[in-house]
């Protein structure tokens, strides 16, 4: 596993990278934000929390939600996108709190979290917390349930992440913060709205075969194979599937960051692989992340 990590605390976020110093201006080129052509203190100085989620439209919805809810809502604002220079991810921004799309599975939020990180860190930010709230597959669950993630594993059930670099594989663990996972799930406690567990999310490289779904445009496997596979994974603890956990796990715990992953279930993968719920009930599925991670915010904040 790879050592001389930080753990997060009452400190800047961290970057391991000696070459940053040697930067002239550092382009955040997927932002379309750079440390010459932006004051990053001043605009993003006073984050302390930050959430993430795959939809540029589901991030939007949530400053919208989360200005409401910590009463900074204005019947005007437009609540504009920090990164229209680009098409690639939106971000958006209310009092402490910045929402950021990601796209789908590892190598888009991987580009994302590197451009974030070094933006936390130029903008000297300290004691941040960062929250994925995202859409799954339940593995024995019921549709609508939310997962807080206690550890995130691979496809094989083992908490690590790996990543060719140079040539040669890299070995990362996957923790997350423990004691904001458990803070997470007291919330959902006190506000009662909806089923709530901790529990392992598998994250995956692939949506189809690699979450042994049998509607893909290949599939070499049987009902009793993909059944068999998620029972074990079951068995190991695993209560959901997605595509993000592990990099960004692995990414923010390198930078100190103290970080949770919270997805509601879209479906019983056990039941079936497609989705049959109607749009108001998956919508009405989708808000419970952001009810949660909203009510989690107000807490810390005194609100």
């Amino acid at each position: 596993m790879d050592g001389n990590v930080p753990e997060p605390s009452s400190s800047p976020v961290c970057v391991h990278n000696p070459h940053l110093e040697t930067l002239k201006d550092d382009i955040l080129y997927h932002f379309s934000l750079g440390t010459s052509t932006h004051d990053l203190p001043a605009i993003f100085g006073d984050v302390k929390f930050v959430c993430v989620g795959g939809s540029p439209s589901r991030m939007k919805a949530f400053i919208e939600y989360i200005a409401a809810e910590l009463n900074m809502e204005d019947p005007k604002s437009e609540y504009p996108n920090i990164c229209a220079g680009t098409d690639r991810y939106t971000m958006y921004k209310v009092g402490p709190v910045l929402s950021v799309s990601h796209g789908v599975g590892i190598p888009s939020i991987a580009i994302m979290l590197h451009e974030l990180i070094k933006l936390l860190y130029h903008a000297r930010c300290k004691d941040v917390t960062i929250i994925r709230l995202g859409t799954s597959g339940g593995i024995g669950l019921e549709p609508g349930t939310v997962v807080v993630t206690k550890q995130a594993v691979d496809a094989t059930f083992l908490p690590k992440f790996e990543q060719v670099i140079l040539g040669k594989t890299v070995v990362r663990n996957t923790d997350l913060d423990q004691s904001l996972a458990e803070q997470l799930l007291e919330c959902s406690q006190e506000l009662n709205q909806f089923e709530t567990v901790l529990g392992k999310t598998m994250c995956t490289m692939d949506f189809y075969e690699g979450q042994a779904r049998l509607d893909g445009a290949f599939c070499s496997y049987t009902e009793e194979d993909k059944q068999e596979y998620l029972k074990r994974a079951r068995d190991a603890g695993v209560c959901n599937i997605e595509m993000e956990s592990s990099v960004f796990a692995t990414m923010c715990k390198m930078s100190g960051l103290k970080a949770a992953v919270v997805c509601v279930t879209l479906l019983n993968r056990l039941k079936g692989d497609q989705l049959d719920s109607s749009h108001h009930v998956l919508q009405n599925y989708q808000q419970r992340p952001q009810i949660l991670v909203g009510s989690y915010i107000k807490k810390e904040l005194g609100i």
